[in-house]
């Protein structure tokens, strides 16, 4: 019979890097999981025992992975897997699902892609960091979602050292620059009329580059981003003030209440008085299964 620790993040207020969920499970002989998608990033590493993994690559053939004990497999957004314990060794492992904009760049230092889904660690002292803190975020669902990423900070910082195939390279240099100038353009003027062509000509670059450069790094369009970040701060002012949803919306730049709601409503699913019923504040916003 399967153990299982699983545990919903309270927050998805932190654009950069941010939690879903997490936990920790020692599978039952020949426990599986899927075929199923996720949205987001999801990182297994495996503790002790041995199990296989099936995923979609890139061409959407079904490939199969054996990972065993101090090997991990990482779930791509969208992609189709299915893994399964050993029947006499049954794996036990714990994961992390995270997302944000700095979520492929991260995922891509560590040379993981969905042709190449397993990770192996080149350094083990970093390694077991890496795992320390996986388990650190399992144990402790209680701590604020402040503690909580800054622990997911510390086990990207070492999940990308300790891998075999880390990439950072001098040549990106000039191209983080600019991704940094559109974040902080971003930043100072989502509640203003601003387009693609504004963030662009403030890096000093044409739209098609800036565009291709930004989905590069972050694997969204500055428009889908502008969207999502105006959404995030508009979900915030939804949860922590009595503001009304047309104030809101305009101070998020949508001076029309209805293209406002439209907006928030393509992101969420749901209108923004909705949303924010059902988003009140509470004292423990811990979830467990």
């Amino acid at each position: 019979m399967s153990e299982v620790i699983f545990s919903v993040f309270p927050s998805e207020n932190f654009v950069d890097l941010g939690l879903y969920q997490f936990g920790w499970e020692q599978c039952a002989p020949s426990h599986s999981f899927g075929p199923a998608a996720r949205n987001h990033y999801l990182f297994h590493y495996c503790l002790s025992g041995t199990g296989t993994l099936f995923a979609e690559n890139s061409h959407g053939e079904s490939i199969r992975y054996q990972i065993k004990s101090g090997q991990g497999f990482m779930i791509f957004p969208n992609q189709v897997c299915m893994y399964i314990a050993d029947y006499d060794i049954p794996w036990e492992y714990a994961w992390i699902e995270f997302d944000g904009l700095r979520a492929k760049e991260t995922v891509n230092l560590a040379g993981l892609t969905p042709d190449q889904p397993v990770y192996r660690a080149r350094y083990k002292d970093v390694a077991e960091t890496m795992k320390n803190e996986m388990l650190y975020i399992v144990n402790h669902k209680e701590e604020s979602p402040f503690h909580l990423i800054g622990h997911l900070y510390l086990f990207i910082d070492s999940f990308v050292r300790a891998s075999t195939s880390t990439q950072i390279g001098k040549g990106n240099r000039l191209r983080d620059f600019y991704i940094k100038e559109a974040f902080a353009y971003i930043e100072q003027n989502f509640q203003n009329d601003i387009s693609v062509e504004d963030i662009a000509a403030a890096c000093g670059l044409n739209r098609s580059y800036f565009g291709k450069i930004f989905h590069e790094c972050t694997g969204k369009s500055p428009q889908t981003f502008l969207i999502s970040y105006r959404m995030t701060k508009a979900t915030e002012l939804l949860k922590l003030t009595e503001l009304s949803v047309a104030d809101i919306g305009n101070a998020v730049g949508y001076p029309n209440q209805l293209h406002f709601s439209r907006a928030f409503k393509n992101v969420y699913g749901i209108p923004p008085r909705q949303w924010r019923n059902e988003n009140k504040p509470v004292t423990d916003r811990s979830f467990m299964e």
